[in-house]
């Protein structure tokens, strides 16, 4: 054996003895905040749905609105009703803008009884969500209103100018509604901050919603409003729906402007991870939605293709093959990802091929290089507003003493980072070298036909704070940034605690209909979106 096969062997081996002590961990620290979260007393459930008109895709609402059917006014007021019962229990909403929606939603009636109303047929072209209430998360700029990315000392900053997304939906007939909570700086997969605290979980209040778009996630999921955009740079868009139970599309590199996103990209490889995409409840509405805001790329996604599902190659894996110091996949989502298989197999004859891609183990590793800063823009700078760095270790003891304006989260965050790869270094251009070639791997898999379906993350919804202690699971759907490939995140149904599971679908670059295709009939074949009780 030679000397570098001995070092990798020897690796391994530490690696090995290095996860076993973390499953250990997890396994007490989830018994200690079981403990915690009994001490609080029981979990608050989500008040149930009275309001049928809450239980329509957003496509539907459009329909409806342009047919005078439903009055856009009565849908606004609908969804303003549903977040004042939500609020109090799950905390989803940081700021909103209900009486301006109501008066835009006004004008859109007002205009549908003119003599000068557009046809329905003209109002689908040209704007496809008129009178729809939608909302986004904290960190997407929308004009007046409070753009703090979770930061205390952005908790005064209001935008004078909507991102490039907003302006596209407002073109596009829809009416923002309110702001929804996140991470501080969008940086982590549990929401909550110093400045609007903690988002809860609907399906049970002791658990996260996930982030950073978590607060999206939560007001989806539970029918606070009828459509949401996100942002996903390391998951934040599919994270939060496959906690939430809710459809999430994060597309292709560079097909949606990123501009009036907060924080912004520092570097090429930072804003070809990042992706801003649409949340909801119904698969029907991701398309509508990807269509408005790809704009001018909207040539590239090759919609006019018809897909046949018996016709797709598919492609999977149960887990990422054994990264250290990442959580085991649960075997309920282990069960759903075969019980897909299965499903295609039977309804469409296809046969799915199970991957073994051995560098999806270095997923945490190859995401980090392509996170890298540079000029010393690293985490202590954006915590900092951008206003120079803040001094880590005096902060740490600031938060020790309930001092500090910033959550221990952001302040680990941005200690890890120091001992993560230089920029630049050998190591780093190692790293950026092998991320180019899985992604040649996965083109040459996937093709223009392919879909690689892939867990979202290897547990259901943790225990607040939980993350703590498995800070590395967001690396399922952080590889995936790296590749820049489109992934929906698929619902399919509640595990035997009642919290949401499901699964990430994948395709080749600028193939997202056939991730948003699967994921409709994924939606067929078992349910979706998973409603709180209803009243009738």
């Amino acid at each position: 054996m030679t000397t570098k096969s001995k070092s990798y062997s020897r690796m391994q081996s530490q690696g090995k003895v290095l996860s076993v002590i973390h499953r250990l961990i997890e396994v007490i620290a989830r018994r200690i905040y079981l403990f915690i979260a009994f001490l609080k007393g029981p979990a608050q459930s989500q008040p149930p749905i009275k309001d049928l008109t809450l239980l329509h895709s957003a496509t539907t609402l459009a329909f409806k609105i342009r047919n005078k059917q439903l009055s856009s006014e009565s849908v606004v007021q609908s969804y303003i009703d549903r977040i004042r019962e939500i609020q109090p229990v799950v905390n989803c909403v940081v700021e909103e803008r209900f009486e301006a929606a109501l008066k835009e939603a006004k004008k859109c009636d007002e205009l549908l009884k003119s003599q000068n109303a557009p046809s329905p047929q003209d109002l689908v072209e040209k704007m496809p969500f008129f009178g729809v209430p939608f909302t986004t998360k904290d960190c997407i700029a929308i004009a007046n209103m409070k753009q703090t990315a979770g930061l205390v000392a952005r908790k005064k900053f209001v935008s004078k100018h909507d991102a490039e997304v907003i302006k596209l939906m407002k073109a596009a007939g829809a009416i923002p509604l309110a702001t929804t909570n996140i991470s501080e700086c969008a940086m982590w997969w549990e929401t909550s901050n110093c400045i609007y605290g903690t988002t809860k979980n609907p399906y049970n209040t002791r658990h996260i919603v996930g982030g950073s778009s978590g607060g999206e996630g939560c007001i989806q999921a539970a029918a606070g409003s009828p459509l949401g955009i996100g942002s996903d740079i390391g998951g934040s868009i599919r994270i939060p729906s496959f906690f939430n139970g809710i459809f999430g599309h994060k597309p292709s590199k560079g097909l949606v402007s990123n501009d009036g996103q907060y924080p912004s990209a520092h570097s090429k490889e930072q804003d070809s991870l990042l992706s801003i995409g649409p949340m909801c409840r119904y698969a029907q509405d991701l398309m509508p939605t990807l269509k408005v805001l790809a704009d001018k790329n909207i040539d590239k996604l090759r919609l006019e293709d018809k897909i046949d599902i018996s016709k797709i190659e598919f492609y999977y894996m149960e887990d990422d093959g054994g990264q250290f110091l990442t959580s085991p996949v649960d075997v309920e989502i282990r069960d759903a990802m075969r019980a897909v298989v299965r499903y295609l197999e039977k309804a469409h004859k296809t046969r799915a091929t199970k991957l073994s891609i051995r560098k999806m183990k270095k997923s945490v590793a190859l995401w980090m290089a392509n996170m890298s800063c540079k000029d010393k823009k690293d985490f202590t700078y954006e915590l900092t507003n951008r206003n120079g760095h803040i001094n880590l270790w005096w902060e740490l003891v600031k938060w020790a003493t309930f001092m500090s304006n910033h959550t221990l989260i952001a302040l680990l965050t941005a200690a890890f980072e120091r001992f993560g790869v230089k920029r630049d270094s050998e190591q780093h251009k190692k790293l950026i070298q092998e991320s180019r070639d899985l992604y040649q791997e996965f083109q040459e898999i996937l093709g223009d036909n392919g879909v690689f379906l892939y867990p979202t993350h290897p547990t259901a919804a943790p225990l607040h704070f939980e993350p703590l202690i498995k800070p590395f699971n967001f690396s399922y759907t952080a590889i995936i940034n790296v590749l820049g490939l489109p992934a929906t995140a698929c619902p399919l149904g509640l595990n035997k605690q009642g919290l949401p599971i499901g699964i990430q679908i994948v395709s080749g670059l600028y193939q997202d209909r056939l991730t948003i295709a699967v994921a409709e009939e994924l939606e067929r074949g078992f349910g979706g979106w998973v409603p709180p009780v209803i009243l009738a």
